[in-house]
């Protein structure tokens, strides 16, 4: 089954890097998305970085894959969004704002996500790898 994707920052990073496990779930892809926060925290580290015009080329090539592409929040996913909020809030488990744009996207998209954050695991209804 050809699975579509949405990759956490530190993921894609992994994936720069050649993370075996990464690569091939992303090779294995139907479909790879970078939420539009992802994009943000990407290009956000690069200016922090040293290596900014590089690692911009990298995802510019990246970004130009026909199975890519960046996915932006709308009124549904402020629903989600306000949904996944106040879920987490009432157990008393928040999540970073950004982290939580990320889900909201990802369950409204019926995506998988790849992330090392272990606070995604508070979300069940959210699939991860």
């Amino acid at each position: 089954m050809a699975l579509r994707v949405a990759l956490d920052a530190n993921r894609y990073g992994d994936f720069c890097r050649g993370d075996e496990a990464v690569v091939l779930a992303v090779r294995r892809a139907r479909e790879i998305v970078l939420p539009f926060v992802v994009l943000a925290e990407l290009r956000a580290g690069f200016r922090s970085g040293t290596r900014a015009r590089q690692n911009e080329r990298t995802l510019g090539r990246f970004l130009a894959s026909e199975r890519v592409s960046v996915l932006f929040a709308d009124e549904a996913t402020t629903h989600i969004y306000a949904a996944l909020f106040a879920d987490l809030r009432r157990a008393g488990t928040p999540i970073p704002t950004n982290d939580l744009w990320i889900a909201a996207l990802v369950v409204q998209y019926d995506l998988v996500l790849l992330s090392r954050d272990q606070h995604f695991d508070r979300l069940p209804q959210l699939p991860r790898r």
